[in-house]
């Protein structure tokens, strides 16, 4: 009779001799050298602001450790992006090494066209570094237009094991509009971007923020680099969840004049011009797509929809927004609230766009019923996302 442990050995070489794909699949070979392009780190590839860069001409051990070649020290990181010259890269696999030694954001970004058009990935030293549990350690963001969609997708992050005062490796890996991003980890991406919001497809590399890089790579994607995480390209949770409201119509922006919060001189008029406005991925009306965003002073614009009840009824509405929303149903003020980052208004989650933001009731009439949100912004991007909490008896537009 055997053992359990000589059971067990012979379990797992049953197993390799069935399936020594799997096993090899574990140790994927190296690419070959002549297919990785290392981007120098030298004053001659990059524009910078004069003074607040170092080459140095060998990266810097810490912990004992030192990634091949020179380095980039970033001294200033209030000075602006560094951007990479002669790169207009698309997809394939990044990695570099970081000392991320920025208070608050030490950024990498890619598919730069310029600062108004890119994606970004980011660090949040001032929480990540050194808890490596933080929700918000890590994050992604497309810049659309100049402006930082961050509080529009808070999805887009999660936690990392990374520090300040030591060396991390990051390989960022982009098919198409696919991307997926390890931080210190080899097998389980830390995070997963099943498509990139931003309007840009190519572009530069850049990095802002304080901090030290080295060894910056750029390779073509291999067999080994695909697996499981392929499966997700695309995916958007919501998709199967008819009970958002993704079909709206909307106006031209208008202005809100200064020492104002709201009247009823800023409702749409007869003379309003509507178009038709259809969600982004999880239900997003996202209106720095359209108009851009952070203005001064604040603007407004107004979203319409329809909704048909078969009977009179009372529901809920789940409303993600940002920064002010005014909600009017057929004709009649229903709700208004604010969602302003570090101010008492501010909603969870920290003042981003979600579902969770707020709710309130819905009481709908049998037949059609207008729903009306005006739509305030001066802080970063702007939009909405809406949700019923059930659609039994009503027919969406």
């Amino acid at each position: 009779m055997l053992k359990p442990f000589y059971g067990l050995c012979f379990l797992f070489i049953g197993a390799a001799i069935f399936f020594p794909s799997a096993i090899r699949a574990q140790r994927p070979a190296s690419p070959p050298a002549e297919s990785v392009q290392t981007i120098p780190l030298n004053g001659d590839s990059w524009n910078f602001p004069p003074g607040k860069v170092e080459f140095l001409p060998a990266a810097p051990a810490m912990g004992g450790v030192a990634p091949q070649g020179p380095a980039m020290k970033i001294i200033d990181g209030k000075a602006g992006a560094v951007v990479a010259k002669n790169i207009d890269f698309s997809e394939g696999v990044i990695e570099f090494d970081i000392q991320p030694t920025d208070s608050n954001f030490a950024s990498f970004y890619f598919h730069r066209q310029d600062a108004r058009e890119t994606e970004c990935f980011y660090f949040r030293t001032g929480w990540g570094a050194g808890h490596p549990d933080i929700m918000e350690g890590v994050q992604y963001t497309p810049v659309i237009k100049g402006i930082s969609c961050w509080n529009l997708m808070p999805h887009y992050q999660g936690n990392a094991s990374f520090r300040q005062d030591g060396w991390n490796h990051v390989r960022i890996r982009i098919t198409g509009r696919h991307m997926l991003i390890y931080v210190n980890s080899d097998n389980r991406p830390t995070l997963i971007i099943p498509i990139l919001e931003g309007n840009a497809t190519h572009g530069s590399f850049a990095f802002e923020g304080q901090m030290t890089v080295a060894h910056l790579t750029v390779r073509p994607i291999r067999p080994a680099d695909n697996g499981i995480w392929n499966e997700l390209e695309g995916y958007d949770p919501t998709d199967n969840d008819p009970r958002y409201l993704r079909h709206w119509q909307v106006s031209q922006t208008d202005t809100i004049p200064p020492g104002t919060d709201f009247g009823k001189n800023l409702l749409p008029g007869s003379q309003s011009v509507w178009s038709p406005v259809k969600s982004e991925r999880r239900g997003l009306i996202n209106l720095t797509r359209l108009f851009g965003g952070t203005f001064s002073p604040r603007h407004i614009v107004w979203l319409k929809t329809t909704l048909h009840a078969d009977r009179e009824w009372n529901y809920k509405l789940h409303l993600g927004f940002t920064n002010d929303v005014w909600v009017f149903l057929n004709g009649k003020y229903l709700y208004l609230d604010k969602n302003y980052y570090d101010e008492p208004s501010m909603k969870t989650p920290r003042a981003r766009l979600s579902i969770e933001n707020c709710s309130f009731n819905l009481p709908l009439k049998a037949g059609d019923n207008e729903l009306l949100i005006g739509v305030g912004n001066d802080f970063f991007g702007w939009g909405i996302a809406a949700r019923l909490d059930d659609n039994i008896g009503l027919k969406i537009e």
